[in-house]
């Protein structure tokens, strides 16, 4: 997968020479041009030559991950504290909190299925992805069929790995169709907007801390110079390792995991029965003085000079890819194209923060920054 994050930090790269002229120095805001650095990698990395069309794909769930934030954020309903009062009046036996958390679930979904203007964007857009997903399986299962090679982008994983089972277990082993356009749609939303959050979030703390920028450049050009990085090489980045871990601490992409129990279990006093759903605040546990010491909402990646068991003291306390045997299996991607990006744009530039930069992180699915990351580069 190296090669396509070469290619995709190559092309930004390219975009920031036109704005940023040599040797001079120019403002940017450099939080879309992550995110399509980022888009635009697991494009190639997932369906290989037809990352074009995969982008359009991308564009329409970040257009759709847009719309379900809105609904949510500004969901009215008319008259309803009318509506909760009459209940309240009539329904005596149910207490207060239930009868507004089941009226409110009612009514929420069945607003979410009115025909209005944002809910059948919605609609279109679910339709063109699934059509979209399911034209680029088509042509690469004519292909199989017909006896070409598999290619060895995550479609051609995905599809080579699902004919195995199905040969050999038989159809009903088998991923259906509909789950496969699932795992694709899936790839560009996990594999997108993580390391892009990941990116920019590294970017403006390494812009207020000038130290640990020039610590990063030195290591990046002691390690590979301005040469092309490869694999080897970028196991070797030991400070920028830590940097990236102390970024996930402050700012996880996700701030709450979920999790259920599919059995009784007990922590303590606590007993938990089956089928509980278990919300686990990342963002707390991350920023707990108790775990991490006084200096917990400070940026210090050298806390993370040991590794993680070390820093966390081995207590469960840091999980921004999730933790047991549903960690992400994205990690290792995410990490090595965050690391690529990071080592070419401190080869050709070094950045502080504009005094245009309004620090206000905000989730839409990840954290990242409503007003976007103003800021200075200065071209090397």
């Amino acid at each position: 997968m190296l090669p396509s994050f070469y290619l995709s930090c190559c092309e930004m790269l390219r975009k920031w020479e036109k704005i940023v002229p040599s040797e001079r120095s120019s403002e940017l805001d450099v939080w879309p041009y992550l995110q399509t650095l980022t888009s635009d990698a697991i494009s190639r990395t997932a369906f290989g030559s037809n990352y074009e069309e995969g982008r359009k794909i991308f564009e329409l769930q970040t257009e759709q991950i847009e719309l379900i934030t809105q609904a949510r954020n500004s969901f009215i309903i008319p008259g309803w504290r009318f509506y909760y009062f009459f209940l309240c009046e009539f329904l005596p036996f149910f207490n207060h909190n239930t009868i507004q958390d089941c009226s409110i679930t009612y009514l929420y979904f069945t607003f979410r299925f009115l025909p209005t203007k944002a809910n059948r964007r919605m609609k279109e857009i679910a339709k063109e992805v699934e059509s979209s997903v399911l034209g680029i399986i088509r042509k690469r299962i004519s292909a199989i069929e017909v006896g070409e090679a598999s290619s060895d982008d995550l479609l051609g994983i995905l599809l080579k790995s699902n004919f195995e089972e199905i040969h050999q277990y038989g159809s009903k082993h088998g991923m259906t169709l509909k789950e496969v356009i699932d795992e694709c749609k899936l790839f560009y939303f996990a594999g997108q907007e993580t390391t892009s959050s990941l990116l920019v979030w590294t970017m403006i703390l390494l812009s207020r801390h000038m130290d640990w920028q020039v610590r990063a450049r030195e290591e990046i050009l002691q390690v590979f110079g301005k040469g092309k990085p490869d694999f080897d090489e970028l196991n070797r980045l030991k400070i920028v390792t830590m940097i990236f871990h102390e970024v996930l601490r402050l700012y996880p992409p996700a701030l709450m995991l979920t999790r259920m129990t599919h059995k009784a279990a007990k922590f303590e006093n606590i007993l938990l029965p089956a089928g509980v759903e278990l919300l686990l605040p990342a963002i707390s546990l991350h920023h707990d003085s108790k775990i991490w010491g006084d200096d917990a909402k400070e940026f210090n990646p050298e806390r993370f000079n040991e590794g993680v068991l070390k820093a966390t003291k081995d207590q469960f306390s840091y999980f921004p890819f999730g933790w047991g045997p549903r960690i992400c299996i994205g990690q290792n991607f995410a990490m090595l194209e965050a690391k690529i990006a990071l080592a070419m744009i401190l080869q050709n530039y070094s950045f502080e923060l504009s005094p245009s930069y309004a620090h206000a992180p905000y989730t839409v699915a990840i954290l990242q920054p409503q007003h976007g990351a103003q800021l200075i580069l200065h071209k090397l």
